[in-house]
């Protein structure tokens, strides 16, 4: 456990612990499902959209441009007309790929153990 010394400030944010500060990068519901489809390929707006069906148009602009803002994501703009933009992690966002690996495993799990409690019903 942290104590109230070990408090880090990062970018005006007080953090006291660093699952804190990760889950302040990565946390919601949108975000680990965005990093999760740029994992493997570099995405453009509406197929990144296309993904990830619920998302409104606006929440997917504010997750990124905070993904963006926190280093994780690279937003790339090519002077096209139509203008066309992608999407992918940048070498520092590459390294939550192992987070989310490993949410993923515990997911599978959770879902193989709730399928079977109901079954068993």
């Amino acid at each position: 456990m942290f104590t109230q010394n070990e408090i880090t400030d990062t970018d005006n944010c007080n953090y006291i612990c660093p699952v804190e500060a990760t889950l302040d990068v990565i946390g919601g519901k949108w975000k680990p499902l965005i990093l999760w489809q740029l994992k493997d390929e570099i995405l453009r707006f509406n197929s990144l959209q296309q993904t990830l069906p619920g998302i409104s148009p606006k929440m997917l602009t504010k997750q990124l441009r905070e993904l963006e803002k926190d280093g994780i994501v690279k937003r790339e703009m090519y002077p096209e007309i139509p203008p066309r933009v992608e999407y992918s992690l940048t070498d520092f966002g590459r390294t939550i790929i192992p987070v989310l690996e490993a949410l993923a495993q515990w997911g599978f799990g959770y879902m193989d153990s709730v399928r079977i409690e109901y079954e068993e019903q």
